[in-house]
């Protein structure tokens, strides 16, 4: 019971449904409630949120879905008020959200910057501002942002995304620094490449794709979700009471070489 008695908001939390292939969101939602918490998955796809939250529910968890699109204040303000008028406080802030583009500097539109930068940047900066508040009435808090590995390396590929992931990252430490000394903790994870709803397509899509993201791991093979969750459950408890400011790299050795 590592999270008992904490309540949890998890953006992009939709992809947790059991027999299915799950994002860190669901996987952690899953992993936090197991171990005592009460939480609020969050994202735009409300089909499989609701699916989501309905199957917790029924494994006797204390679960809502609200839709939140995190690049809309007025959908944080609306996702807080659900949170506080169902749970009564804010505990965690799991801003795990995001989408991925592919393409290389020239190739990168200004649709493309703006909406990698929507997503990431400004839906943690939204998602942090949001939760501060939350967290100084109950005396403190943990905020854990996901980033990527591509947040602090680079590839042939994703200029836009590496610079939203990058942001994150930044961000994170100014955070940190401005709100330790009210016990309000924020950090990020770095994952590498692992088999999510996001990922799968583009290994199904493209032959030898998948060989190629395994040839870049020393470890062998592919992450997954359920072992990202592992990092965001410890940063999320008091487990990591002396953490902030820290970044994990969740990556099988790739940033290593």
């Amino acid at each position: 019971m590592r999270l008992e008695g904490k309540v949890a908001v998890i953006t992009g939390a939709a992809a947790g449904v059991q027999g299915e292939l799950m994002g860190f969101g669901g996987a952690a939602a899953w992993l936090f409630v197991k171990e005592g918490a009460k939480v609020v998955l969050s994202d735009i796809n409300e089909e499989t949120g609701n699916r989501t939250a309905a199957q917790l529910r029924k494994h006797g968890a204390d679960a809502i879905f609200v839709r939140l699109d995190v690049t809309r204040e007025k959908d944080w303000e609306a996702a807080i008020q659900a949170t506080l008028s169902t749970f009564g406080k804010l505990d965690v802030m799991v801003n795990n959200a995001g989408t991925a583009k592919q393409e290389t500097v020239e190739e990168t539109t200004m649709e493309i910057w703006d909406g990698q930068m929507a997503v990431h940047a400004k839906g943690v900066f939204l998602g942090t501002r949001h939760a501060i508040p939350e967290m100084r009435k109950v005396g403190g808090g943990s905020i854990v942002n996901i980033s990527s590995m591509y947040g602090i390396i680079g590839s042939p590929i994703a200029a836009a995304y590496h610079a939203a992931k990058g942001a994150i990252r930044s961000f994170t430490k100014a955070a940190a620094v401005q709100y330790a000394g009210e016990g309000i903790r924020v950090n990020s994870i770095h994952p590498g490449y692992v088999l999510t709803p996001m990922v799968e397509p583009g290994v199904r899509d493209h032959p030898g794709r998948l060989e190629w993201l395994v040839s870049q791991v020393p470890m062998g093979r592919l992450g997954r979700a359920e072992e990202v969750a592992q990092g965001i459950l410890y940063l999320a408890s008091d487990e990591s009471s002396y953490v902030t400011g820290a970044e994990l790299l969740i990556d099988g050795g790739v940033t290593a070489q």
